[in-house]
């Protein structure tokens, strides 16, 4: 496994003062500020033996408990690339062989995934313990730039490129889902596919919907950081290549 420097990325606060509550439980790297969120709607969190709203602004000599143990102190935030094999299952399992818990169980410090990829895909995956990162590339009101190439079972026609560019619709019991315009293209039955949306399993659903049936699945690149090392390869981000993920992507997807 290789470390680089990231001085970009690891100037994180020397104090928690100041910061929201769920802010400051995500700063602390013990989760994103999403799972901060749950962790105080779901009560486990106190302040001074007391609970707090998620809004609550953390002042100088607070105590701040998760499940009854102190929130770590902040650590340098860090940002991490892993070349996730197919087999490797993105929820974080102690008990599960399978569970990419046993990667982060080796690392140096303490990492989650931000988004994830099925168990039966490959590529790119980010690892951080940088909760404020983990929003803007998670959050649906920003949009990132996700890039995949996808082998389906058979050659894929114009009429279903060109569904699957102007968006289709997909039914999981009662929730219907749709899936926005994207910027694609073919040779036989290899797509190439850029997405701004992070729906579960999406572009196995889109092809489904249009008649094709995903066979491999590979994430090579998110924004203008490309995927070049070699499977299972897990480290971190330089200072140049994390520029690359964080900088707005403000071009055009059709540019890409």
């Amino acid at each position: 496994m290789t470390v680089l420097s990231l001085s970009t990325a690891s100037d994180s606060p020397t104090t928690l003062v100041g910061l929201r509550l769920n802010q400051a439980i995500a700063h602390s790297g013990l989760c994103s500020r999403k799972a901060a969120a749950r962790l105080i709607s779901e009560h486990r969190v106190l302040v001074n033996d007391q609970q707090q709203p998620h809004h609550y602004v953390i002042k100088h000599g607070d105590t701040i408990l998760v499940d009854g143990i102190a929130l770590p102190k902040p650590v340098p935030r860090q940002c991490w690339l892993y070349h996730k094999p197919v087999g490797v299952d993105c929820n974080v399992k102690a008990d599960d062989p399978n569970s990419i818990a046993q990667l982060l169980a080796t690392l140096p410090l303490r990492l989650f995934p931000l988004g994830r990829l099925d168990k039966d895909s490959s590529g790119l995956l980010l690892l951080s313990n940088d909760g404020a990162l983990a929003h803007q590339l998670m959050h649906a009101d920003h949009l990132q730039y996700k890039e995949y190439l996808v082998e389906v079972d058979q050659p894929v026609s114009a009429n279903q490129l060109q569904q699957l560019a102007h968006g289709v619709s997909w039914q999981l019991g009662d929730k219907l889902y749709q899936s926005n315009p994207c910027t694609l293209s073919a040779e036989h039955n290899i797509i190439k596919i850029t997405l701004t949306q992070g729906l579960n399993r999406q572009i196995r659903y889109m092809c489904r919907a249009v008649g094709l049936k995903v066979l491999k699945l590979h994430r090579f690149r998110i924004n203008q950081l490309q995927l070049t090392d070699e499977v299972g390869c897990c480290r971190q981000l330089s200072a140049t290549e994390f520029k690359l993920l964080t900088n707005s992507a403000d071009h055009d997807v059709a540019a890409v």
